[in-house]
């Protein structure tokens, strides 16, 4: 049942317009980032009863400016001046030339220190 307006909704399956109600016409927040070269980099939607998590935007825009202007990933929960990874495809020469010497945990998991 609808809590606004007492009309039984489905999840399933769209509302004919005549049984619509207030939470049917809900909107969804979307959040897009777009990088200089007008590509979008990330998407996220928020159903309009969720708040948007400003500190998580920003970190992923960390994120995305780091991991363009070197070749790293940023593992989950990655915050600014934590250690990365060395991308996979980056060979162990040209990692050992481009980073020095790095911390292994499995032969493809190579972590350094944040680059500057």
């Amino acid at each position: 049942m609808c809590q606004i307006c007492s009309q039984a909704t489905h999840w399933r399956a769209a509302p004919r317009a005549s049984s619509r109600c207030a939470l049917d016409n809900l909107t969804v927040r979307s959040v897009f980032v777009i990088s200089p070269d007008k590509k979008i980099r990330l998407i996220v939607a928020y159903p309009n009863v969720t708040g948007r998590n400003f500190a998580e935007l920003l970190r992923v825009i960390d994120s995305l400016q780091l991991t363009t202007r070197h070749p790293v990933v940023t593992p989950a929960n990655w915050k600014q001046g934590e250690d990365v990874m060395i991308l996979n495809s980056v060979s162990d020469g040209q990692a050992r030339a481009i980073f020095g010497d790095w911390k292994s945990v499995k032969p493809y998991i190579r972590i350094v220190p944040e680059p500057r």
